[in-house]
């Protein structure tokens, strides 16, 4: 049949409908390396590839059948199909020698057989060889014989004794005829020489010799030894061996020792391919009688071939949430051992999440058999290992490499459970402040991050105003300038989502902390600097060295290091005569007052913080030495400019009392004014807290000082004398104005360790610790 011509229809033959096998993705797998046929998807039809030759395809083998595998990729399916190939009388016999030569003795007896060489047909069956014919002659007729083991042959049969006088050479032709329709023929010229008389012919210690030759056996080993005898004399009785009239096949694998009659392996042995030899011994003495012995070789088969495993299809990559018994692959296996191996036993070289699943006659499939995870391994090489039973036991191994594709099961996974990030307050905006982080574990887009900020659930985007995020990288930016004084930290929540589908996330709050600079100046609350007149304390000249004259008082908006205060004695009247503690601001005397030292001294204290850069302030006050509280010394009146004599005591005691009167109105407008700011910026900062409490968890201190930072409240001041003194004593500071309540903070101070002050006085209740009064952030 031509190439392209029709064969079957496989769709019709495997009950499918027309197109399924396209859809299916069906194509043809060959169990060598050549496929003969070519399937029509569409349509289901089977076509011849190419020009079959079945001779080349099966040799003397018949019937001729070539197997090969239908394969359906989607779902994996496997059938199997056979297609004999019939033969046709495309091949003439051939006689191998085209003209051979018998030498006969005249003496030769009548009904003395020749075999002939046998012609060769590549054909089977009845295309094959089937006759013998000669040509007219008067001293021989053809005899056709059967071999038990290869095609027929002819012998010459001798009818009219030979006479060498007469007719030295009698030549023939044999013509081989085979049965085809019409029949081929092929033919051979013999030429019969005849020998001068020798009485006696070889004769063979056996008609037939049999032997056993295992396939596995070396070239050289020998296989039989033949003997003839001649009972004539001389050189007519010495005989030669030789292979005579046998197929070239036979020649190429078997040699004879002419003088010892050995019989010897020229080639080597395949049971799979010949199981028997039928070789024709030819023994001739030196007088030119020959006779004829057979020896029949069989062939032992030996465990020499391992088995032969063909993977016919692979999926590759697999799903990693492939179901269990899903068919990865399709193989097959043979050995060619028929006789010996017995078993062939197949499995797998390592523990993996594989089976091996039979189908069908020696046809297997290689199924999952427990679940896979492309993360934990991202492809397999599969050792299959066909064995038989031999002996010896021979094996042969085949990798199947199959890859695993991802799919979305794994969320993103922050590298730690919470984020605390710092950003100093006034800050550049769109300043870079930190960095999120998620890893997953899949390939590819599942495997792509993509970072958000999640709205709280109140609803109120006010964090969107502070905080930005690089949905690629999770770089976090400030969007606007932050003030530690207003707003110290805040947390918000940030999702992380792939590229999946669907898509898997995961969540991670993140906490910002606002850093704290120095960027607010110290702030005197006492002695009070107003711009118009200055502070008057009084002192008694009577006051020993240590004596307490008065206290600064200040505050600073910063905390931490920045609003620790210090201070200093920056410029003073007569510098030795008083000193300011550094830590509290308590100015006291360092030596007796004396009657030489001026009424009035003037003193600057300067105030400083311990930030970076310091930032500082001063205070000026005036302090009167005076011989006695009765009689206030409020101001002075240069000698020289008003010359009128006027009771001192008197107009010390005026001066006294007017500006104790106006510091008092001026304290009660202050504080007014700033308890009304104060109220202002509290409902201010109450609505900037209720915003963020409930899910950005902006902490309820953020419009109140911490632990080092200011007072929890407002505490006014007045100068109060002592009572029940007869010399006035100055006493401190008094406060006269109520608490106003604050939501957080008590607004108590603890007194000073170790101050000379009782513990319950309202000078100790109005001063911190260390010097430190506390006030509310709406003093800065």
């Amino acid at each position: 049949m031509e190439s392209g011509s029709f064969v079957a229809n496989v769709a019709k033959d495997l009950g499918l409908e027309v197109g399924k096998l396209a859809a299916r993705g069906a194509r043809l797998v060959s169990e060598g390396n050549r496929l003969h046929f070519r399937l029509h998807r569409k349509t289901g039809d089977l076509f011849v590839k190419e020009k079959l030759d079945r001779e080349s395809l099966c040799g003397k083998a018949d019937p001729c059948v070539l197997h090969f595998e239908i394969v359906l990729v989607e779902p994996l399916q496997s059938f199997r199909a056979e297609v004999r190939v019939f033969d046709i009388n495309d091949n003439a016999p051939i006689f191998p020698n085209k003209e051979p030569l018998l030498k006969i003795p005249e003496s030769t007896p009548l009904g003395s057989r020749f075999p002939l060489q046998s012609a060769q047909d590549l054909d089977v069956g009845l295309n094959g060889l089937q006759n013998y014919t000669l040509s007219a002659n008067a001293y021989f007729h053809l005899h056709t014989r059967f071999r038990g083991h290869g095609p027929k042959y002819a012998e010459l049969v001798l009818d009219k004794p030979l006479d060498r006088e007469e007719h030295p050479e009698v030549n023939l032709t044999i013509t081989a005829v085979d049965g085809g329709s019409p029949p081929k023929s092929g033919s051979a010229h013999i030429r019969v020489e005849v020998l001068d008389v020798n009485d006696h012919v070889p004769q063979f210690s056996r008609l037939v010799y049999r032997a056993q030759v295992p396939e596995d056996s070396a070239n050289g080993s020998l296989v039989v030894t033949v003997t003839a005898t001649d009972l004539d004399e001389g050189s007519n009785k010495k005989i030669t061996y030789s292979l005579a009239q046998n197929p070239e096949a036979i020649l190429q694998t078997f040699q004879i020792d002419s003088e010892t009659g050995e019989v010897r392996l020229r080639g080597s042995l395949d049971f799979e391919a010949i199981e028997t030899y039928d070789i024709d011994i030819q023994a001739t003495d030196g007088g030119g009688l020959s006779a004829h012995s057979k020896v029949l070789v069989e062939v032992v088969d030996v465990n020499d071939n391992p088995p032969e495993v063909t993977v016919s299809s692979v999926s590759s990559p697999l799903p990693e949430d492939s179901p269990l018994q899903t068919v990865v692959a399709l193989f097959s296996i043979r050995d060619r051992d028929v006789r010996v191996g017995g078993k062939i036993t197949c499995f797998l070289r390592e523990d993996l999440p594989f089976a091996v699943k039979p189908t069908f006659r020696n046809a297997y499939s290689l199924v999952t058999d427990r679940g896979l995870d492309r993360e934990e391994v991202s492809g397999y090489n599969i050792t299959l290992v066909a064995m038989d039973t031999g002996p010896p036991n021979l094996s042969t191994e085949t990798v199947i490499e199959v890859l695993i594709s991802d799919i979305n099961d794994n969320p993103p996974v922050f590298r730690e459970d919470s984020y605390i990030l710092t950003v100093r307050e006034n800050n550049s905006p769109a300043v870079f402040i930190g960095k999120v982080h998620a890893e997953d574990l899949d390939l590819g887009e599942n495997a792509q991050v993509t970072y958000s900020l999640l709205p709280p659930k109140s609803g109120d985007l006010s964090v969107f105003a502070y905080i930005s995020i690089n949905s690629d990288n999770g770089k976090l930016y400030a969007l606007r300038t932050m003030d530690y004084e207003a707003i110290q930290d805040f947390q918000f929540v940030i999702k992380a989502t792939d590229g999946g589908f669907p898509s898997l996330s995961s969540q991670v709050t993140v906490r910002v902390v606002v850093l704290d600079d120095n960027d607010n100046r110290p702030m005197i609350l006492y002695p009070l600097q107003n711009g118009t007149l200055p502070c008057n304390d009084l002192v008694p000249r009577s006051a020993e060295a240590g004596y307490l004259v008065t206290k600064v008082v200040a505050v600073d908006g910063d905390s931490g290091q920045n609003s620790w205060l210090s201070y200093h004695l920056f410029k003073a009247s007569d510098p030795g005569l008083f000193s300011v503690q550094q830590q509290n601001g308590e100015i006291r005397t360092l030596r007796q007052i004396s009657e030489r030292d001026p009424m009035m001294q003037k003193l600057i204290i300067l105030v400083q913080d311990h930030g970076q850069p310091v930032l500082s302030t001063t205070a000026s006050l005036n302090i009167l030495l005076v011989d006695g509280f009765s009689e206030p010394y409020l101001q002075f009146r240069d000698p020289s400019k008003h010359p009128t004599m006027v009771n001192p005591s008197t107009k010390y005691l005026v001066i006294s009392l007017a500006v104790l009167s106006f510091l008092f109105l001026l304290s009660v407008t202050v504080i007014s004014i700033i308890h009304i700011c104060q109220k202002i910026k509290y409902r201010e900062k109450i609505t900037i807290q209720e915003h963020f409490y409930d899910d950005c968890n902006f902490p309820n201190h953020l419009v109140q000082g911490g632990a080092h930072g200011p007072l929890s409240q407002p505490c006014p001041y007045e100068m109060c004398s002592a009572t029940g003194t007869g010399t006035s004593e100055f006493r401190f500071l008094k406060r006269f104005m109520p608490n106003f309540p604050f939501p957080h903070g008590t607004g108590e101070v603890k007194a000073e360790a170790g101050s000379s002050v009782p513990p319950d006085s309202d000078r100790n209740r109005s001063l911190g610790s260390e010097g430190h009064a506390r006030v509310p952030d709406d003093y800065m």
